[in-house]
């Protein structure tokens, strides 16, 4: 399109006021249904580099040799590997991403949810993406805006949607609080109306300045260099106060030195309070600019209702325009249930969905590990037992989440961290795509990411409550980059320190499409988008009876059984919730649909996919349907391995 040429040719706009008006028409549609679509979130620094034909595979049975001795050390070093992946950029780029658009789309991904790719300070290591400095830039360690377009655009001709992930409530540590004649990063809260009135700016080195001079100092673009910009409230709790109150404390404070815009109407100490209308102009920039699919939202619960709602407006008004007539939003609304709740239901059409991310994430896993019956995770989706169940059977507003970069709730570990097998997480995964929602894999789960085998752990510092262990590098650097500036460029990375890669190695990545777990969630993958009614239908547990007993919903450790049901389609899933052992049980259907005498035919075996022994239900089998004294219609199901699931449909 000559609109992205032009644009890319002028170089990064310094101000909002230069960002050139989009025209209508000519860019990617959104699908018609987000609930056909499968989500794969990754952050860039930890996904690829492009580099992984110049260093080996994982062997995972010889972990050993992926474990050199880093400069200065006789041997392999924990706490030097444990502090790059907290402290350091790892390599990974936005070409990184494009070059693995293949192995995402084999996997079964429709939909690449991309960590936040914008421009950070240089002098901090800021890899997670969370701490902008320039707003209309993208971040060097990670590539350029022309890498972004070019990104999205092999996407499309993939077949693949993107999503960015965004940040409004809050720009990066660019500047600190001038306080009693000093300065102080993270001064004592000041509640509402309460702020502080002077700041210094950091410049690109880090330094304090009084003005911002150059494209690395402050913040960018220029008009949100103005004070009454930001609440400037100083450090308070990220917990306090009611969800409704916009001056709440959780919404005016800022995340430590991430600093909290301000998006109250003008008045006494903040009369260039335009950051809402500076930032939502901006993001749509970024949409005409990159002709990308939809948003993912951070920190939403600390924007108030009414400021959500005009931003997501303007940006689902400006996507329309261009012909996006769904562009996806997805907030994310830490507090659990109640709080995901709230947000639909007040921002109503201009919320698309919340992230998963508070009990139910907890129960997902629990299930899939079959240490709670399954009953626990369906009567989530109950509109009268569970406060996000309404939105939840609706299925189009939440996002399933089963492992991501943060785990807000619980300890901060991979699923399969503690897993029972290499392959258990499928099981985790199963329940994500079969149930009602828009299912997201986090980047490494086809693979087993699971950190260091438990021998390792009592030496790892943080384990199981810092977020670094989700977050190894599946490309496996040697090397992570030098540390703040030195680290900006092709050749900065730090040769005296070792990578943060896969299971606790270093020099040896884990794109593995051979890898068991990935064949089966690739078999998953393709059997849902294959039948819709495991995209859209409605959604039944079945009761199960075990060696003749009454049918009831079964325990933890069981089978688990649901349908999902679309007009006269009946998709039969079963999933063995045990982690070492097979299980077998009768399994009701609906009688109408499936009456006795009929058959369903089986079209998937995971553990089939996954070169393990199959059972007797290979795919392309048939399941007589018989019916029981009191006239209910079961079939019998027998032999699932351990962590294994089973589709089954009546018209195939």
């Amino acid at each position: 399109m000559p609109f992205r040429d032009d644009v890319l040719a002028a170089g990064r706009p310094a101000r909002v006021r230069d960002v050139p008006r989009a025209p209508s028409g000519g860019y990617h549609p959104s699908p018609a249904d987000w609930r056909d679509e499968v989500l794969y979130f990754l952050l860039p620094d930890r996904f690829s580099d492009g580099g992984e034909g110049g260093r080996p595979l994982l062997n995972r049975a010889d972990l050993g040799a992926a474990r050199p001795a880093p400069a200065g050390a006789t041997g392999w070093r924990w706490d030097r590997w444990a502090q790059s992946g907290s402290e350091r950029w790892q390599g990974g780029t936005i070409r990184g991403i494009t070059s693995k658009l293949d192995y995402l789309k084999g996997l079964g991904a429709t939909a690449l949810w991309v960590g936040p790719v914008f421009k950070q300070r240089g002098h901090l290591d800021s890899y997670h993406g969370y701490g902008i400095q320039d707003f209309l830039d993208v971040d060097p360690r990670f590539g350029t805006r022309q890498d972004l377009v070019e990104l999205v655009a092999a996407a499309h001709a993939a077949g693949l949607r993107v999503i960015l992930d965004i940040i409004f409530n809050h720009s990066g540590a660019n500047f600190d609080y001038r306080v009693g004649g000093h300065t102080e990063s993270e001064p004592g809260y000041r509640p509402w109306p309460g702020f502080y009135p002077d700041v210094a700016w950091r410049d690109g080195a880090g330094g304090l300045r009084d003005a911002v001079a150059g494209p690395d100092d402050g913040v960018w673009p220029e008009e949100l260099q103005a004070l009454g910009c930001y609440t400037r409230a100083g450090t308070g709790n990220l917990g306090a106060g009611d969800l409704g109150d916009s001056h709440a404390e959780h919404k005016r404070t800022d995340f430590l030195t991430l600093r909290d815009f301000n998006f109250d109407p003008p008045g006494p100490g903040a009369p260039d309070a335009r950051a809402l209308n500076l930032l939502a102009r901006c993001y749509a920039h970024w949409v005409a600019l990159t002709d990308c699919d939809g948003f993912r939202l951070d920190t939403l619960k600390h924007v108030s209702f009414e400021q959500a709602r005009n931003f997501c407006g303007a940006i689902k008004e400006f996507a329309g325009r261009l012909g996006k007539l769904d562009f996806f939003l997805v907030g994310e609304v830490a507090g659990g249930d109640f709080a995901q709740n709230r947000y639909l239901e007040v921002l109503g059409m201009n919320l698309n969905a919340a992230l998963d991310i508070g009990e139910m994430r907890l129960t997902l896993s629990s299930v899939a590990k079959g240490l709670v019956p399954p009953e626990q995770y369906f009567r989530g989706f109950d509109p009268g037992s569970a406060v996000f169940g309404s939105h939840r059977n609706v299925g189009r507003h939440h996002v399933s989440i089963l492992d991501d970069h943060d785990h807000v709730f619980g300890a901060k570990v991979r699923f399969s961290a503690d897993a029972a097998s290499a392959h258990q997480v499928a099981a985790g995964v199963a329940l994500q795509l079969f149930t009602l929602g828009v299912p997201c894999v986090y980047a490494g789960t086809e693979q087993g990411l699971a950190g260091p085998e438990a021998a390792a752990r009592p030496f790892l510092p943080g384990w199981g409550g810092s977020d670094r262990y989700l977050r190894e590098a599946m490309f496996g650097p040697a090397h992570p980059r030098r540390s703040g500036r030195d680290g900006i460029g092709g050749a900065a990375t730090d040769p005296n320190e070792p990578g943060f890669g896969p299971f606790g190695t270093t020099g040896h990545h884990c794109f593995d499409p051979n890898f068991p777990t990935y064949r089966r969630i690739a078999a998953m993958g393709a059997v849902r988008k294959r039948y819709r009614a495991l995209r859209a239908g409605r959604q039944y547990q079945r009761p199960t009876s075990v060696l003749g007993g009454g049918f009831a919903l079964p325990g933890g450790g069981e089978l688990a059984a649901w349908s999902r049901v679309l007009d006269d389609e009946e998709a039969v899933c079963v999933l063995n919730t045990h982690g070492t052992a097979a299980r077998g049980a009768d399994v009701v259907v609906d009688v109408g649909l499936s009456p006795p005498g009929s058959e369903l035919t089986v079209v998937l075996n995971t553990a089939e996919a996954g070169g393990a022994e199959p059972g007797p239900h290979r795919v392309g089998t048939k399941l007589r349907v018989q019916g029981a004294a009191d006239g209910t219609a079961f079939v019998e199901v027998r032999n699932v391995g351990p962590s294994e699931c089973l589709v089954f449909l009546n018209h195939p």
